[in-house]
């Protein structure tokens, strides 16, 4: 992508009321802040950007390989706030443990509402499919959802507090009980 600097209403910048130029910058909003879908408006203009469906959860998290390690708590881009992480998820984790990673930077929410019980907690059995946890992400409520069966062992992020792509969320233990 050619990045124009110019913003008056020289030809090609403007198609029909909306500022192509414009539209790039949402994209490249969008890429590098891996959101999936984005709706913008504004002086009357209603934007409705969505990136092709891609499934689930686990094929965009194989693409940042310095979040893969569990070992490391936080991702060199991370914002100050992301080293407060729990103490136990270093720890070495059982080859049966399954990590959920956030497939979007947003605020994370254990219940659909502040006064409803959360979806999971620790000790829960969930199904393949089962909704996790909401991500909140430019005001689009996200269910993210397991991707295995299992029990819940591990809750690795605060309700309320923001996550970043492919941020831990979630140890689900998928083989036996310990």
């Amino acid at each position: 992508m050619a990045k124009k600097t110019k913003s008056g209403s020289g030809a090609g910048a403007h198609a029909e009321g909306v500022d192509l130029i414009e539209v790039k910058r949402l994209l490249a909003f969008m890429q590098e802040n891996g959101l999936e879908e984005f709706e913008y408006e504004r002086s009357g203009v209603h934007i409705r950007l969505k990136k092709a469906s891609t499934v689930h959860a686990a094929p965009p998290v194989a693409a940042v390989p310095p979040v893969a390690a569990p070992a490391v708590a936080a991702p060199a881009h991370a914002p100050a706030a992301a080293p407060a992480r729990d103490p136990a998820q270093p720890a070495s984790p059982a080859a049966d443990v399954h990590m959920i990673k956030s497939p979007i930077v947003g605020t994370y929410y254990s219940a659909p509402s502040p006064e409803a019980e959360p979806f999971v907690t620790v000790g829960t059995r969930v199904e393949s499919g089962q909704v996790l946890c909401i991500i909140e992400a430019m005001k689009l409520m996200n269910e993210i959802e397991s991707d295995v069966a299992g029990e819940v062992v591990q809750i690795l992020v605060e309700n309320g507090h923001p996550v970043e792509y492919g941020e831990p969320l979630f140890g689900i233990r998928t083989q036996g009980k310990k």
